[in-house]
């Protein structure tokens, strides 16, 4: 972003407190956290349950901030020290909404493609493959970490340059509605749904009512330009076009695919361009090695065959064969060449907590991926977890999983039954009891399964069982607080 403090004000319908000293000069980037404030950006005073920003609003302003938005009136020593520092004060009815109001604005000073990102799991992942790959020879801003809501989505946008070449927007959603409120001011060029699974089944009733809320990206797509990129694994695709009828408005389709082309559609039903997988496997430490195949992208002539490049994923799971695929179909349709695609997916290394690998100091390979957890990635994780090569035990922490509602009793059995992979099963929280007993059920030895009730008592059986070469596993919801297993065990 780069606007002057008089555009910020006419564009969020605010009051000018304190105008700036240098009326044109140009902020540069915008942060509701005090501890990110750098010189010439804007500050958004934000009202938390536990946190007012407006009390760190001294605090910014010394650090450099050249604007702050704020809802409530300042104590005069706030107001003095802007003057002194020549920072302005923009003062709006609610500053969450008018950060939304500034980034719709803001959008329509974006030359570059928005590619909006969501799906009931890999969307963080997928963001990161997406943004690395197109980095390779465009110019990227994406969102940060898991940023997806309705605060981090118009930060997203509102970090990015006019001449940003590909804005990447994760978009997260909890019910209906939301996606379609998120597109109305991010307006993306093109949109990719990684799946369609289960979580936040809870709120929606049916896995049918998921892929309608998933469905609203493709509704928002611009007819006659717009861009679907929509995975041919998944049975909630056809579901998907069909409710929407994005074809009928002119947006094109492009495919990808984790597995062969022939294993996931039926004859005729690749659309012009697609991407998929041949020959894949997982190495020792469970890295993805696979054929990337393309057919139909400009620059990949002739179009109507099939080319193919190697590649050897830093990220962990057959799972994320899959999510390399779409990236990979979004560099392609960018016009980006099939081997720098490969060797940017090779590149991309995974965020803390997701899938993470470290190692004890007594040589135990700790896969640390609490940071997030639903039915679907936990199966995922599992299957990962149980093609690592150890001379070792596979032991498995897992603990409870969010927003299943009349869902998670069912759900957590069935992740429990996935689990009887594992030598040893260590399970966390009340509706992980349920996991526990899932893989009793499924046969697992019962001296193998123990349920417990915190992180303290997880940490304190893990520091007396577990033994050098063992290789442990950590996942759950993030609000259970798992990664505080890894980090004790390895720091």
């Amino acid at each position: 972003m780069r606007l002057n403090a008089k555009q910020v004000c006419a564009y969020t319908g605010g009051t000018m407190v304190v105008p700036p000293l240098a009326s044109k000069e140009l902020l540069c980037g915008v942060t509701w956290d005090s501890r990110e404030v750098e010189p010439g950006c804007l500050f958004v005073a934000l009202m938390g349950e536990k946190v007012n920003g407006h009390s760190f609003v001294g605090s910014v302003l010394s650090a450099g901030a050249g604007a702050v938005l704020v809802m409530e009136p300042l104590p005069q020593t706030d107001l003095m020290l802007a003057r002194e520092l020549g920072a302005a004060v923009v003062e709006v009815a609610d500053t969450a909404s008018a950060l939304t109001d500034l980034a719709r604005e803001w959008r329509g000073h974006l030359k570059g493609h928005v590619v909006a990102i969501t799906g009931s799991t890999g969307k963080t992942t997928t963001k990161n493959l997406v943004r690395d790959v197109c980095a390779a020879g465009k110019t990227v801003v994406a969102t940060k970490a898991n940023q997806n809501n309705e605060l981090g989505v118009p930060r997203t946008l509102l970090s990015a340059d006019a001449d940003t070449q590909v804005v990447v927007v994760e978009m997260g959603m909890r019910g209906r509605g939301q996606i379609a409120a998120l597109c109305d001011f991010v307006r993306p060029d093109w949109g990719l749904i990684t799946n369609v699974g289960e979580s936040h089944i809870e709120l929606l009733g049916s896995r049918e009512n998921i892929a309608r809320a998933k469905g609203e990206l493709l509704e928002a797509l611009p007819s006659g330009t717009g861009i679907a990129f929509l995975n041919g694994e998944d049975d909630a695709t056809a579901f998907m076009a069909q409710q929407t009828q994005f074809a009928a408005r002119g947006v094109e389709e492009v495919r990808f695919n984790g597995r062969p082309a022939a294993d996931c559609l039926a004859p005729g039903q690749v659309p012009a361009a697609a991407v998929w997988a041949e020959d894949a496997s997982l190495d020792e430490e469970g890295h993805p090695l696979f054929t990337l195949c393309a057919q139909g992208f400009e620059g990949l002539e002739p179009l109507d065959e099939v080319h193919r490049v190697p590649v050897a994923m830093a990220l962990r799971g057959y799972h994320n064969i899959c999510n390399g695929c779409a990236a990979a179909a979004v560099g392609l349709r960018l016009g980006l060449g099939l081997q720098a695609v490969a060797e940017a997916l090779g590149a991309s290394l995974p965020e803390s907590g997701r899938q993470e690998v470290l190692k004890t100091r007594d040589g135990v390979t700790v896969v640390n991926d609490a940071y997030n957890a639903n039915p679907d990635s936990m199966r995922a994780a599992l299957r990962t977890f149980a093609a690592m090569e150890t001379s070792g035990r596979h032991v498995a922490v897992l603990g409870d999983m969010g927003e299943l509602g009349d869902f998670a009793e069912s759900c957590h059995r069935g992740v429990g039954r996935a689990a009887v992979c594992c030598d040893r099963l260590i399970c966390v929280g009340p509706l992980s009891r349920f996991t526990a007993q899932g893989a009793l059920e499924a046969g697992m030895d019962a001296a193998a399964v123990t349920a417990v009730d915190s992180v303290g008592q997880a940490l304190a059986l893990l520091e007396t069982e577990l033994s050098p070469h063992d290789a442990l596993l950590v996942k759950a919801s993030h609000y259970m607080g798992l990664g505080r297993i890894a980090d004790g065990l390895v720091n």
